[in-house]
C-alpha cells in the first residue's frame, strides 16, 4: 500500500481509495480502532479534510451499525471527514433501503469494505428475544428472529447477557448472509474480490470491538 492512514493529512482521495485493496481498507478500520483503544487520535487538518471532501467524498470503508447511543461508530474506528460510509438502524438490520444505500456506496462510491457492526446490550436483540410486537417495531425485529432462533438453539431458552450477546453475534452473521442473499451486487463484488464483508461486535464496556472475520 503506498499510502499509510498514519500519513494521511486530509481528506481521502479518488486516488488513494482506488489503490487501497480491500484487506488493506480492513486494516484502517483495525488502525483506528487501536487508536480508540489507546486514547491516541489522528489529529488531521480539518480545514484539508473540509476541501478534499468538498471536491467529492471516497470512503474507504461502510459500516452498518445500530442506532444505539453507545456506539459511536466514527470515534470507535478514528474515523473523520470523507472516511466512512455510515448507516444507522435498531439491531443492524438489512432492509431494502440499506440494501441499495450500501450498493452505491460499494458499485459508484468504491468503497472497498462493508462492516456490520452490532454491540453488546442490544435492546432491538433483547426486544425480539422477549417477542416485543408494537407498531412498525413489530417487522424490525421480525429481521432478527433467524438469530434468536438459532441462539434458542444452542443456549437454550433463558435470556441472560451471556445468551443476548452471542445472539448480537448469530445477528451480525445473519446480517452478513442477508447482504450476499438479498444483493447480487454485491455477493458479485465480493465474488470477484472489489470488497470484503465482515462483521464484528463492540462492547459497550469496554470498547472493543471483536470482528467475526478478518479477510485474508
Amino acid at each position: 500500500m503506498s499510502t499509510s492512514f498514519s500519513n494521511l493529512a486530509g481528506a481521502v482521495t479518488r486516488d488513494i481509495q482506488q489503490e487501497l485493496s480491500p484487506q488493506e481498507a480492513f486494516g484502517w478500520l483495525e488502525e483506528g480502532h487501536a487508536r480508540f483503544k489507546s486514547q491516541t487520535p489522528r489529529n488531521r487538518d480539518k480545514a484539508a479534510m473540509l476541501e478534499g471532501a468538498s471536491q467529492g467524498q471516497f470512503p474507504y470503508a461502510a459500516v452498518l451499525g445500530c442506532i444505539d447511543s453507545r456506539a459511536p461508530i466514527e470515534q470507535v474506528f478514528d474515523a473523520a471527514i470523507g472516511d466512512l460510509f455510515v448507516a444507522r438502524v435498531a439491531g443492524n438490520v438489512v432492509n431494502p433501503d440499506v440494501l441499495g444505500s450500501l450498493e452505491y456506496a460499494c458499485k459508484y462510491a468504491g468503497t472497498k469494505v462493508i462492516l456490520i457492526l452490532g454491540h453488546t446490550s442490544c435492546g432491538a436483540v433483547g426486544a425480539a428475544w422477549a417477542g416485543v410486537e408494537d407498531g412498525n417495531i413489530t417487522s424490525l425485529l421480525k429481521k432478527i428472529q433467524p438469530a434468536v432462533e438459532k441462539t434458542r438453539a444452542s443456549h437454550g431458552e433463558e435470556g441472560t447477557p451471556e445468551t443476548l450477546n452471542a445472539c448480537v453475534a448469530a445477528n451480525v452473521t445473519e446480517m452478513c448472509e442477508a447482504l450476499r442473499g438479498q444483493s447480487d451486487i454485491l455477493a458479485g463484488l465480493e465474488a470477484d474480490g472489489s470488497i470484503v464483508i465482515t462483521g464484528g461486535v463492540y462492547n459497550v464496556a469496554n470498547g472493543e470491538v471483536e470482528f467475526t472475520h478478518k479477510p485474508a
